[in-house]
């Protein structure tokens, strides 16, 4: 309900936070003359999301991310968090690991998880985000940031890309295209091979289709 304990805390929790970063423009503007809003903003998000680590994001996702929620910030008033975002292999694998003795099988786990030579958050390339308004207004308006949503049955997972992907069903989807590719004027280019996915670059380049 849109009155509830938690709707009350996560509104109350943005009003503070607007209200951090328009006080910390001033010392903002001292670090950085010309980019206190974006700066001021993005130390106020940190403190609205604490437990969030933007280390290890490949420089040209970070600079998208942080342009990106910058606008929504001071444009829209949105609040964009950051849930997951760079993840060493170890720790892909054993998440990927966990999801197959969840689900009894690879393939099963592939719908929510990828290997770690397959994921882009291994690169530095993916995006996990909170809330969900905030991925609605990522979802709106990252392209002109070179972020997209690239899962339907993600609503949170966003990638830098620097072409605009064929959104897939789910991360272990990349043989759809097999059924599916004509669907959307997609064709495999003669002489190369659909896997492995790499999530470094748009969909369709990575599994060698083209339009």
């Amino acid at each position: 309900m849109a009155n509830s304990p938690s709707a009350l805390k996560v509104r109350l929790l943005a009003f503070l936070t607007r209200l951090v970063a328009v006080l910390l423009v001033p010392v903002a503007f001292c670090r950085a003359p010309g980019r206190a809003r974006f700066v001021a903003c993005q130390w106020a998000l940190s403190l609205r999301f604490p437990a969030e680590d933007l280390r290890g994001l490949a420089p040209e996702t970070l600079a998208a991310f942080t342009h990106a929620r910058a606008e929504a910030f001071w444009r829209d008033g949105q609040l964009i968090g950051l849930t997951s975002g760079h993840r060493d292999a170890r720790e892909q694998h054993r998440i990927f690991m966990a999801e197959v003795r969840r689900t009894g099988s690879v393939a099963a786990a592939r719908r929510r998880v990828l290997p770690p030579e397959e994921s882009g958050h291994v690169r530095g390339l993916a995006l996990d985000v909170r809330p969900t308004e905030g991925a609605r207004w990522l979802e709106r308006h990252g392209g002109r940031y070179g972020l997209y949503r690239v899962y339907d049955n993600e609503w949170w997972h966003f990638e830098y890309r620097t072409v605009e992907p064929v959104r897939l069903p789910h991360p272990g989807a990349t043989a759809w295209l097999f059924g599916h590719g004509a669907d959307y004027g997609l064709r495999q280019v003669p002489g190369t091979e659909v896997w492995p996915y790499e999530p470094q670059h748009d969909a369709v380049e990575d599994c060698r289709w083209r339009r």
